[in-house]
């Protein structure tokens, strides 16, 4: 009989990989047409809404000759929004992520199929009306309900679903921004909840296939060009780069707890919901009477901004106006994407920034902030990375990058409990941990935490003689299972101690009975050389909180017993490692003071 160890290995992972990573592909090469239709969406509701014209080329908003009549126009997006919320699908509501995580964690990766359609129409309309959001979070939502709805169509489990919905999901990002390596790490760090290669393989190979397919559906990248930076920026640099940080981590937990405040406004109105993106497309229109480059999702602003050549006043606009009526608007439950005004608001606060800092290049500052901001945001530090690096391409700013990403997620990891996208989940009475770590019952043996003292019983002991160990002054106590064994010590079967009660009140039980006649055959077993994990399922798939342990490299001869409280010892064992501190090295000078000395003494 092979060992259990044996068989253990770093990952888990089956034949089940191929077919789902094929899958995979496709959906990734489906997702990249998905993202482009966004686009040219997007490009057609802003022509329509803003130039009276048919055409699908996207354009800024801010052109416009409306005059105050513009004022209107995300008022009518809006409503239409609104409509096709209430009487379509409520979920097309909201800027796409926490609807994607709800999706995976609550209803079993299905997605409605009429999402993939409502979700992409309403956020065409949203943001070509002039609503200050991003494509890229509907094109996650949408792509993973095309990965979705491609899954449901085939007999997959629940995870195996998960897995291609969140494939879409990164196929549909790394399409829309020539991102693969960042849209993977988003889905590692947002959607996955785990880092397994039954799920990474996969969206790593979507994520892939869509950054290929775009070469040919919109160009190559970056998305923003940005002058060259030096390698190295020096100690004053750097230090510039935790100022970046520390001020992005502030406007990240400033820039979450808008929105929420918002939404909480609109919560206590006393109208339907469907009517609150009409009032957010108000305070949008006003806003970008004001200014005009806050409108829609700005892509030409934050290459100016990257470019390092941009007014001060444009820079104030948009840290002021476009965080209030994103704030707002967002908060209103309109449908829209977070990651472009994030990457518009923290490049103007990089334009501050250079006001202050060193100066190290035209656009450096807006580049460091830009990843900051989302690093600190999302919670997501080596997405935020990523991501500046590969709409960019300036890998010079690695380093500074690195710096400002996780000085910002430390603030805001300090400051909130939870990040935008997991938020309105919260609010939707869910809880979900976005921590990572290997369970400690996964890396701990039964052999370790199993008892070794117990009652086992021949199988030809008889009853009369069972009954003995059960006197008031001999009952084995904390026992409840009672393994019974051969000659050999090999485990036959099992008695349990409900199962001895009910023989000795039994006026007809024979005293000749031997525990082999009565012992229960084929118990729930564990082995000796297996994880606590393992142990665990079984406990949860059996309903059996104890079991006999066997060593199966002896022929199953029985060396111990464990129980449900033997694991949760084992997992009290980690918590101790966690909280206990002491000191292990001391340092003891040549000539210590008197008190010491005397310390030493006693």
């Amino acid at each position: 009989m092979s060992s259990g160890a044996e068989e253990l290995g770093d990952f888990t992972a089956s034949k089940r990989l191929i077919p789902i990573s094929a899958l995979a592909v496709v959906i990734g090469l489906v997702s990249s047409f998905v993202a482009l239709l966004l686009l040219k969406l997007i490009g057609l509701a802003t022509n329509i809404f803003y130039f009276q014209r048919w055409s699908t080329a996207l354009v800024s908003p801010a052109g416009h000759h409306l005059g105050l009549w513009s004022v209107l126009v995300p008022v009518a997006g809006a409503l239409l929004i609104g409509l096709m919320a209430r009487y379509g699908s409520e979920r097309i509501r909201g800027h796409g992520i926490p609807e994607a995580i709800e999706s995976i964690l609550l209803n079993g990766s299905r997605v409605q199929p009429r999402l993939a359609v409502l979700k992409p129409l309403s956020s065409a309309i949203s943001i070509g009306s002039g609503g200050p959001f991003g494509a890229e979070g509907p094109i996650i939502m949408t792509g993973g309900a095309f990965g979705s709805m491609i899954a449901q169509l085939f007999h997959l489990s629940s995870a195996e679903r998960k897995t291609l919905l969140v494939a879409g999901a990164a196929a549909g990002m790394s399409a829309t921004f020539a991102a693969p390596l960042s849209a993977v790490l988003l889905a590692v760090e947002l959607l996955l909840f785990e880092w397994k290669p039954r799920s990474m393989i996969p969206v790593a190979l979507a994520s892939a296939t869509a950054g290929a397919a775009r070469r040919y559906l919109m160009g190559l990248g970056p998305l923003f060009h940005t002058p060259a930076h030096p390698v190295f920026i020096g100690p004053a640099g750097l230090a510039g780069c935790v100022v970046a940080g520390l001020l992005a981590g502030l406007l990240s937990a400033a820039l979450t707890r808008a929105v929420y405040a918002a939404e909480d406004a609109f919560q206590k109105l006393p109208i339907h919901w469907m009517w609150w993106p009409a009032i957010g497309g108000l305070v949008v229109g006003l806003g970008g009477l004001i200014f005009p480059q806050a409108l829609g999702v700005g892509y030409e602003t934050i290459a100016a901004l990257v470019q390092g050549d941009v007014p001060k006043a444009t820079i104030i606009g948009i840290l002021v106006v476009k965080s209030i009526i994103w704030a707002v608007s967002l908060g209103s439950g309109t449908s829209g994407g977070v990651l472009a005004p994030l990457l518009m608001m923290g490049g103007a606060l990089g334009g501050v920034e250079a006001m202050f800092l060193p100066a190290v290049g035209a656009g450096f500052w807006p580049l460091v902030s830009m990843g900051a901001i989302l690093g600190g945001t999302m919670r997501s530090p080596f997405t935020g990375i990523v991501f500046a690096l590969e709409l960019t391409h300036d890998f010079s700013a690695l380093l500074p990058l690195l710096v400002a990403n996780v000085i910002a997620y430390a603030v805001t990891v300090l400051m909130m409990k939870r990040s935008i996208l997991t938020e309105k989940v919260s609010r939707r009475g869910f809880h979900l941990s976005r921590e990572y770590e290997v369970d400690p019952l996964e890396i701990q043996f039964v052999r370790e935490v199993m008892r070794t003292n117990l009652v086992a019983f021949p199988e030809g002991e008889t009853l009369a003689q069972i009954a003995g160990w059960f006197r008031p002054d001999h009952s084995p106590r904390g026992q409840h299972l009672f393994p019974v064994v051969d000659e050999q010590k090999r485990l036959q079967g099992v008695i349990t101690r409900k199962d001895v009660r009910l023989w000795l009140a039994d006026s007809d039980a024979k005293g000749a009975q031997t525990a082999g006649m009565l012992a229960r055959r084929d118990p729930v077993i564990a082995y000796a050389d297996e994880p606590l994990r393992v142990a665990v399922y079984r406990m949860a798939e059996s309903g059996f909180t104890r079991m006999a342990v066997v060593d199966r490299a002896n022929g199953g001869r029985l060396v111990g017993m464990i129980s449900l409280e033997d694991l949760l010892r084992a997992r009290s064992r980690n918590l101790t490692e966690e909280r206990h501190r002491e000191r292990v090295l001391r340092i003891r000078l040549p000539f210590g003071s008197r008190t010491e000395a005397a310390k030493q003494a006693r």
